[in-house]
């Protein structure tokens, strides 16, 4: 399936309060000129009635009244811009403890993360809480942005101190070294962030745009099995397709292809793919993230909610479960609850079997725990009323990860990475 030469760069961005996340935001928007002129003349305004001789950018990013007055972010916001041939979406995600669903939402997403530490600062608890989510979600760049250099007179011993107490977090992950970039950056000033800075000579990489600019698209995609979940099956009431019976969804993990043999979950039932549509074009093949429509050789029963997998590549399918969770909901999880369990289209219904643990997010292990509160973390167990058709989370984000909803309230309580 062809698909357009601009890559797509998802971005998560992390920092405590003051570490001017907004700020280096807004400066990429500036630098990158994706600013609209009234947006760039509001911020010229508003940092004069503040009595700043400088722009102030972080007005760019801090959209609700609260984040404004207070100075902090609070709720996630999908920020859009662009260079000649990169798209990117950052994930504005709030760095604060009583934020934390926050933050694994806007990183659930999301290819590259973007750390903020403050360079008079250096490496605080809330640094070890973003690393330790962006490890949980597995996403596969971390950017360590040290900023404020300006404030320490650019001196070369401030960030190598930091990044040296940074890879002893490193070390405690599951993150590789070459997965982890530093940059010393002043995003007040722009260095390092759109191009380089003569007051750092002493830095011999890349700016923070360059490092994304450069980062290839089978860097961001990683590798794993195809996973197809059917959202709906086409039956069109027409003359020329009477015939047609097509099964539309979102193809995740790996390519498919026409002539692929594959089986169908949980029927087990086996065809080859015979045709892949997207819109009024055929496909011979179809690359991940596509929503396409597939029809297969032979007479097959497929609802939706089913699965459609390589024939060479099942998933696991079993009734029983251990995931770690994060509760987004001020309802407690407690052992013994049930719950719906969404996994891709698909429900079933849940118990929690045992809670493992509360875990701690500076990597210092876990605690007992008989129930899991808001915006805690912990390992659980559950039981479940039929077999899903799942990978472990680390082998595929989409087809190892859940929600967790409630059966009275249809609220969302938790979200959960399968292991």
């Amino acid at each position: 399936m062809s698909t357009e030469n601009r890559k797509l760069v998802n971005i998560a961005t992390a920092g405590s309060v003051d570490d001017g996340k907004s700020t280096l935001i807004g400066r990429l928007l500036y630098d990158t000129k994706s600013l609209t002129t009234d947006k760039l003349e509001a911020i010229e305004r508003n940092s004069k009635q503040k009595g700043f001789d400088y722009l102030d950018f972080s007005l760019a990013t801090d959209g609700l009244v609260a984040e404004r007055e207070q100075g902090i972010t609070i709720d996630v916001a999908h920020i859009y811009f662009n260079t000649d041939k990169t798209n990117y979406i950052i994930a504005d995600t709030p760095g604060h403890v009583e934020y934390t669903r926050n933050m694994v939402t806007g990183a659930s997403t999301s290819k590259v993360a973007i750390i903020l530490i403050d360079a008079r600062k250096g490496v605080i608890e809330q640094t070890y809480r973003h690393f330790f989510i962006n490890n949980l979600l597995r996403v596969g760049h971390v950017i360590v942005a040290i900023n404020k250099m300006d404030l320490v007179d650019y001196e070369q011993e401030v960030f190598d101190e930091i990044k040296k107490d940074f890879e002893d977090l490193i070390a405690k992950s599951s993150y590789t070294e070459d997965q982890v970039t530093f940059i010393p950056v002043s995003a007040l000033h722009g260095d390092n962030i759109a191009g380089g800075s003569d007051k750092m000579s002493w830095y011999k990489g890349p700016s923070l745009l360059d490092y994304l600019e450069g980062l290839e698209i089978d860097d961001l995609e990683g590798h794993s099995a195809a996973r197809f979940s059917v959202q709906y099956v086409v039956r069109p009431k027409t003359d020329t397709h009477h015939d047609f019976r097509g099964f539309a969804g979102k193809l995740y993990g790996a390519n498919l292809a026409v002539g692929d043999e594959v089986t169908v979950l949980p029927s087990l039932t086996q065809s080859k793919v015979k045709a892949i549509h997207f819109f009024d074009q055929e496909y011979d093949e179809a690359v991940p993230e596509s929503s396409i429509t597939i029809t297969l050789e032979d007479e097959v029963n497929v609802s939706r909610g089913d699965m459609l997998v390589k024939s060479n590549e099942l998933p696991k399918s079993e009734k029983q479960l251990s995931a770690t969770v994060c509760q987004v909901n001020s309802k407690p999880l407690q052992i013994g609850a049930k719950y719906i369990l969404q996994h891709g289209v698909n429900q079933v219904l849940a118990k929690v079997d045992s809670i493992e643990g509360l875990i701690h997010t500076d990597f210092s292990g876990q605690e007992p725990a008989d129930q899991l509160k808001l915006n805690d973390i912990g390992k659980v167990n559950f039981r479940l009323s039929k077999p899903i058709h799942f990978d472990p989370y680390n082998v595929n984000k989409s087809n190892g990860s859940f929600i967790l909803i409630d059966e009275g309230s249809f609220d969302t309580t938790s979200v959960g990475f399968i292991q």
